[in-house]
Formats: C-alpha cells, sequence, structure tokens
C-alpha cells in the first residue's frame, strides 16, 4: 500500500478471515485499507496485515465504533466505507469517490442492487425500505437504501461529530450531513452473498437491533423538528 494514498477505506471487521484475502484484492491503486479489528476470534487481523493493510484494534462491539475508529486513523484527503464480508466489491469505490474528487457531492451512497435472490434477505431488505419511507417522510431526505459502501472527505466527516457506536452510525452520519447542507448521491452497487455468518442484517435479531438504533435517531429528528 502506498503512503500517499488519495482514500482510506475503512473496513469493519469481526471474524471475516475468509472474506478479507478477496476484499482486500479489490482495492483500487491509490485505495489503502484500514482495517478495524472488532473483536475477531480468527485470524482475521494477521491475515489483513499480511496483505499490508493497516489494522487497528476495537474493542468496543458495533458498528458504529469500529467505523469511528477507523475514520480517527485515517489520514488520506477522502474516506471510503466498506463491508469486509464480500457482498460489496471495493472495485466499486471509485464510482462514487468520482463524485467526491469532481465537487459534485459532499456524500455518496453505493445503494445495493442484490445479485442473486439470496443475497438480500427478505427481512432485511423489507426493513430498509421501511427505514428509508421513514427518512423521507421524518428527515427530508429521498434515499433508497442507507448502505454501508460511502464516501466523503475527512475533515467533513470528523467535523459531523458523529456519536452513535452502534448500528445507528450510518443514519447520523447521513441525518447530520443533510443538516449541515450537504450534497447526497447514490449510485448503484452490486451485492453479493455474504462470505461466512453474519452479525447484523442477514439474521432477524441483527436487522432488529439496527431498525432499533436508527429508530431512536429519527424519533430524536422528529420531536427537532
Amino acid at each position: 500500500m502506498t503512503d500517499t494514498a488519495l482514500v482510506d477505506v475503512v473496513l469493519p471487521c469481526l471474524n471475516e478471515a475468509e472474506a478479507l484475502p478477496w476484499v482486500l484484492s479489490r482495492l483500487p491503486e491509490g485505495y489503502r485499507a484500514i482495517v478495524v479489528d472488532n473483536g475477531s476470534t480468527d485470524a482475521s487481523a494477521d491475515i489483513a496485515r499480511a496483505a499490508g493493510a493497516t489494522v487497528v484494534a476495537e474493542s468496543r462491539r458495533g458498528f458504529g465504533a469500529a467505523a469511528h475508529t477507523g475514520l480517527l486513523a485515517a489520514t488520506a484527503p477522502i474516506v471510503a466505507f466498506c463491508d469486509a464480508d464480500a457482498s460489496m466489491d471495493p472495485a466499486e469505490l471509485p464510482t462514487l469517490v468520482e463524485r467526491i474528487t469532481a465537487d459534485r457531492a459532499d456524500l455518496v451512497l453505493g445503494r445495493r442492487i442484490p445479485t442473486t435472490a439470496g443475497a438480500w434477505p427478505l427481512h432485511a431488505r423489507f426493513a430498509n425500505r421501511a427505514l428509508s419511507f421513514l427518512i423521507k417522510r421524518r428527515a427530508h431526505i429521498a434515499i433508497k437504501d442507507l448502505g454501508p459502501m460511502r464516501a466523503a472527505r475527512r475533515e467533513g466527516l470528523l467535523s459531523l461529530d458523529l456519536t452513535d457506536r452502534r448500528s445507528g452510525y450510518p443514519l447520523e452520519m447521513l441525518l447530520k450531513a443533510s443538516a449541515a447542507g450537504w450534497r447526497i448521491e447514490e449510485f448503484d452497487t452490486p451485492y453479493s452473498p455474504r462470505v461466512g455468518r453474519s452479525k447484523v442484517t442477514g439474521t432477524i435479531r441483527g436487522t432488529y437491533i439496527a431498525v432499533k438504533d436508527m429508530s431512536k435517531l429519527l424519533r430524536e429528528v422528529k420531536r427537532r423538528g
């Protein structure tokens, strides 16, 4: 990996030893991987280091905790986020980043398009649709998917002062970016079956926790409104 990376890619990681080799091999030139080990009990951290990734540890469990630790470790002008389970292809990131570098958008989201019928479980797809409806209704932000793949400028992300350390982190980022007047765009990105066991949206319990965390944020938006 180069020390003059244009983009740091934050990859929250919990037991992704099977998926990491493929994920890290798909990073474009000039993109640096920051793998945030969120308490893995497999060889994830060793595999990431062997592939040349920067590895940082975050002992507090939660997507937001891992994602924000990665953001704080980043030094490149643009930071992207991507799941480490091979469900999304890091090779798609330049499409999002180009909108940032061309000054056409401030936050770009990857809208998940399933590649197979089983890539996106029905319960998770339904929850995402309901959440998108609530985001439009309560926060007046028209999006189709609050996807995990996204990109924005590092300094801008830090200025948002994100505090959620659980599943609400992506939504808090969207809400605060919109409140700050950011230009927000979505782009279609292929979404494939993940490698290994799902921890969040692939399980009914994980989906419930994510929806609960995000619903709390949206209720706060409604009260402020």
